[in-house]
């Protein structure tokens, strides 16, 4: 099969991701000694740099993790929470029926610093100084702007100019979108992180009391300081169309910590696939694997119309469970054993038709009964309650998604593998630059997780203080016969676990390789609300790259799936590594050539 670039094979060391720069940074951790974690915490901050309309410092990061010295897998919670004061009552006496998409309202505790320290605390063997280094020099120096970024600022240059004029001084330089290929540096940001290193080297003289002392500075020194002061300040215009200030505080930061977890597991063809829990989508993935391992999936033909039929209609229930069942474990009682049973996945297949269903529809795990958030009526997002009419929807939402439902942005993603067996798969997003006003001082802005709260009382994603939201981001990682094998992810918000799962089937099922497998075509289902504000749905509706079998299509259609064909290389930001699971195997990696910025090194 033609593939757009080599499978990268070695076996020193790989590293993939949405950007040849994070890429390259990461790599060179590698070749200068360091380890899997080293470089997937520089290849992070870099990520923060080079692709500030997708992610930045403001955000947040899940990681699934291998440590080859404890021979095991691990989750990294680098997902932050909601405020103390960000009640339900507090939003509905505003007005609001759906957290805003823009502004500070929808801020949660950024995690991703938390989570990048924690890894590299734990796992890494690098310093403070050096894995922020890069980070810090593409800050001050400049990095290529991409023509998506350029796209994004033009997008957002009016809400900028007129009601954040903080971020138009960040991101407008010269009171100008920023044209493609030009330089853009953001030196407060630069300063912010020196900063941290001068007061870490000054707090300690240790790599791991420097470590806890940048930790420190973030979330009770002068970084937490200025958010909350910023956050409790002036009023500024979101996406409701009306201006809030924010409810994130001094001591919301101090009290909140990234967290290991165990990962969720499934067993499926001789794999284990780990994901997060519940906070998370990530068990989704696990759920339609459950619901597939009832189904030929090889007898039926890779991309076959019953092939793509099947996985369709089990995505369809695997995520109505997602609406009805996933939320914070620490605030919701998530039947998680029940929605991966056999007995549940049994009953479950049978509702797999011959025919496209139109239907959300939940099961009632362990006999419980199912209980869906009141959904805003199908459509666009202009027809959705609390969008603001007088200022559209610019900037709402997860970038890698438009309103209507076609794919123009990314999240970011990144993988590791090192010669010593260690593999990390993370993917950083939220504090994207037009998430909300620019925070002056840090040269950062707040993310707009919140957002993926329900202002509905006894669900389990419902808006509660101190829980986290039912993030999309899902980094993936998967076991081959009880031994390290995949690490595996992609931007995409709802369709990160179709795309992915998209991906690992054509490679346990299709037997592709990975490079074959990223550059497959790719579809998705946009059947279930959306976790982003304004949280529309388009029933039925299936997406589809143009460069599938025009009878697939045709067929698909006959079965009353609503096809919309789009960009034959519009769907899908994968990129993995992976190694050989036999002694003396190499190592492997793939990256996405949509967008033409992914990229893969090794060697």
């Amino acid at each position: 099969m033609f593939t757009t670039r080599p499978e990268l094979t070695g076996d020193f060391g790989m590293v993939a991701s949405t950007h040849w720069l994070a890429s390259a940074a990461g790599m060179s951790v590698l070749e200068r000694g360091g380890n899997a974690f080293d470089a997937a915490v520089t290849a992070g901050f870099v990520l923060q740099v080079a692709e500030p309309h997708l992610n930045g410092p403001g955000g947040e990061v899940p990681i699934l993790l291998w440590s080859e010295a404890e021979q095991r897998p691990f989750v990294v919670c680098g997902q932050g929470v909601a405020p103390a004061a960000a009640t339900i009552e507090r939003f509905t006496d505003l007005g609001l029926d759906v957290v805003p998409g823009t502004g500070l309202l929808a801020a949660t505790v950024p995690g991703a610093f938390g989570g990048w320290m924690l890894m590299l605390e734990r796992w890494g063997t690098w310093s403070l100084a050096d894995v922020l280094e890069p980070a810090i020099s593409y800050a001050e120096h400049g990095v290529p702007v991409l023509e998506r970024v350029s796209a994004t600022i033009g997008t957002v240059e009016r809400l900028f100019s007129e009601d954040w004029p903080t971020s138009a001084a960040t991101w407008l330089p010269h009171g100008q979108v920023p044209e493609p290929g030009s330089r853009l540096t953001n030196p407060v940001l630069a300063a912010t992180y020196r900063r941290l290193v001068t007061e870490a080297a000054q707090a300690s003289g240790t790599r791991e009391g420097q470590i806890a002392a940048a930790r420190d500075a973030w979330y009770r020194g002068f970084v937490a300081e200025e958010i909350a002061h910023f956050s409790g300040g002036k009023a500024w215009r979101d996406s409701s169309g009306e201006p809030h200030s924010g409810l994130l505080t001094g001591d919301d930061l101090a009290g909140w910590a990234a967290s290991v977890e165990e990962p969720l597991t499934f067993d499926y063809h001789g794999h284990t696939v780990c994901k997060t829990g519940p906070w998370g989508q990530g068990p989704v993935f696990l759920q339609q694997l459950a619901l597939l391992s009832g189904f030929d999936l090889g007898g039926m033909g890779h991309l076959s119309p019953d092939y793509v039929h099947t996985v369709i209609e089990c995505a369809k229930l695997a995520f109505a469970d997602r609406e009805a069942w996933y939320g914070d474990p620490g605030f919701a009682d998530v039947p998680m054993a029940g929605l991966l049973s056999e007995a549940y996945n049994v009953e479950r297949r049978t509702l797999v038709g011959e025919d496209a269903s139109y239907e959300l529809r939940p099961g009632a795990p362990e006999g419980r009964v199912p209980r869906l958030p009141h959904l805003p009526g199908p459509g666009t997002v202009s027809h959705a309650p609390g969008v603001s009419r007088t200022r559209g929807t610019a900037g709402v939402g997860e970038p890698t998604v438009g309103g209507d439902g076609r794919v123009k942005g990314d999240t970011c993603h990144v993988d590791v593998v090192d010669r010593h067996g260690n593999m990390v798969s993370a993917t950083p997003s939220g504090g994207w630059l037009q998430s909300s006003p620019t925070i002056p001082s840090l040269g950062f802005c707040l993310g707009t997780r919140g957002q993926m709260f329900w202002l509905q009382d006894g669900l389990p994603a419902s808006l509660r203080p101190g829980s986290r939201p039912r993030t999309t981001l899902s980094p993936s990682f998967a076991l081959r016969d009880g031994r390290p094998w995949l690490a595996f992810g992609t931007p995409g918000g709802d369709q990160q676990d179709q795309w992915s799962l998209n991906f690992f089937l054509s490679v346990v099922h299709g037997g592709l390789g990975l490079q074959e497998a990223v550059d497959d075509p790719m579809f998705h289902s946009e059947h279930f609300p959306s976790s982003f504000f304004p949280r529309g749905s388009l029933p039925g509706v299936l997406h589809i790259e143009e460069r599938a079998d025009p009878a697939l299509v045709a067929e698909l259609r006959q079965r009353g799936h609503q096809v919309e064909v789009l960009g034959p290389w519009s769907l899908g930001r994968l990129s993995a590594v992976a190694r050989d699971t036999a002694p003396g195997g190499f190592l492997h990696a793939a990256a996405n050539p949509r967008g033409a910025q992914g990229y893969a090194v090794g060697r």
